[in-house]
């Protein structure tokens, strides 16, 4: 969008204020994802005392006892997933409730400030966007991530060698993590323009039909749209490859590191260095560890559009700040003036209108005529308010018009737009 500055600062405030609201439902979800990842070790812990306690000493009761206790566990951990799911839902519920408002206001007041380049209605896929990347699997591993480095100290509780293997798989996946940060940023954010231009096209075409059947142009910009899709499905194809593929090498990899694990656990119990138990405990604890780095890499599609989703919404809400609340006001009734007004069409640089000035009281009225393109709609538009004068300005009973509630000053004014 043209005219748009980086005033982040305020945008970022505004946004992390909604989020602020949000903290003590946020603290829940990290205290869910606390207790299920703790949770999480009992499937390991269930399999080394099977191993190494229930199988040695033979004994059903003790089987069943651990039986009865690991399923429990499971359960409270199901419970605790579909808390955490149902809360991350309600939070991005919550979260697009609450700048949903300012959100409409903008592309309510955008085009009267701003000559836009992109989508009309990004503001809204973007938001759509946020939503759907905090109710979804994406936010899940970011909470999970933090946990990774109690699993990787287990395994080397259960053998420096197991935890070493670990860690170095770890790192690896986290190399990958970052592989697809750097290969998928510039795919995504082409794709993303691309899409927007389609979209224009798609719509000036809609808008035009009447004069594209007419003049015979409407296989002309059938073309541009199609080069423009068929570039769009170019730069999709390319993130979905890259995505696509480093989240398959991902998952070979943890296949190759517990089969791997495994191998050392067999050579660790025939050293008797380890027992049976660690050998099939430290594969499916390392399996956990990296879950959430696989599952992060799977969806970082969704986490790089939601993060420029994120960045574009805070340039555009500093970009349009809240309209303060003003001071109610009895309705203009006794005098105009516009003094020194010039006026540039939002987004543009050319001068439209240069320095008008004129008084009226009530009772007296004023044609203003020229020719086509003179400015006559232009100055209307800044009398009314509907574009802001670049120099000058406008003033009813010695009040400028930002004074007022538009919703309350409406009453005052009649507008009839060519």
């Amino acid at each position: 969008m043209a005219g748009v500055s980086q005033q982040s600062s305020g945008a970022k405030s505004e946004l992390s204020a909604a989020l602020a609201a949000l903290k003590s439902a946020v603290w829940g979800v990290g205290l869910a994802s606390g207790l299920i990842n703790v949770l999480a070790l009992t499937s390991s812990i269930f399999m080394l005392q099977v191993y190494d306690r229930v199988i040695p000493s033979r004994s059903i009761p003790t089987l069943l006892a651990l039986a009865v206790l690991a399923i429990t566990l499971y359960g409270f951990q199901g419970v605790l997933e579909v808390v955490r799911s149902r809360l991350l839902v309600r939070i991005g519920g919550a979260l697009d409730h609450s700048i949903s408002e300012r959100i409409y206001d903008i592309l309510a007041r955008l085009p009267l400030r701003a000559k836009l380049a992109n989508d009309s209605v990004s503001p809204l896929r973007d938001l759509d966007q946020m939503r759907g990347f905090v109710a979804g699997p994406g936010l899940t591993a970011l909470f999970d991530l933090p946990w990774i480095p109690l699993y990787l100290g287990i395994c080397f509780l259960f053998h420096p060698l197991i935890g070493i293997v670990s860690t170095i798989g770890a790192l690896v996946l986290i190399a990958l993590t970052a592989l697809t940060e750097h290969l998928s940023k510039t795919p995504i954010e082409e794709a993303a323009r691309m899409l927007g231009r389609r979209s224009r096209l798609a719509e000036a075409s809609r808008r035009n039909a009447e004069v594209l059947q007419a003049m015979g142009f409407r296989h002309r910009l059938g073309k541009r749209w199609r080069d423009a899709n068929t570039e769009y499905g170019s730069k999709q194809q390319r993130v979905s490859d890259v995505g696509g593929g480093l989240s398959s090498i991902s998952r070979v990899l943890r296949v190759v590191l517990q089969s791997t694990l495994l191998g050392i656990g067999a050579w660790l119990v025939i050293e008797q260095k380890a027992s049976g138990g660690v050998m099939f405990a430290s594969s499916i604890m390392m399996s956990r560890a990296l879950a959430p780095v696989e599952l992060s890499i799977a969806n970082w599609r969704g986490f790089v559009s939601a993060r420029d989703a994120w960045r574009r919404l805070g340039e555009m809400l500093a970009f349009m700040p809240a309209r303060p609340e003003q001071l109610a006001l009895p309705l203009p009734q006794r005098s105009l003036m516009v003094a020194n007004v010039t006026v540039v069409p939002p987004g543009e640089k050319r001068v439209v209108v240069d320095g008008v000035s004129f008084n009226l009281t009530a009772g007296q009225g004023l044609g203003v005529i020229g020719p086509s393109a003179s400015g006559k709609s232009s100055l209307i538009r800044a009398i009314v308010g509907v574009w802001l004068p670049v120099r000058g300005e406008v003033r009813l009973d010695g009040a400028e018009l930002d004074s007022w509630d538009p919703a309350v000053l409406g009453d005052a004014l009649g507008y009839l737009p060519q």
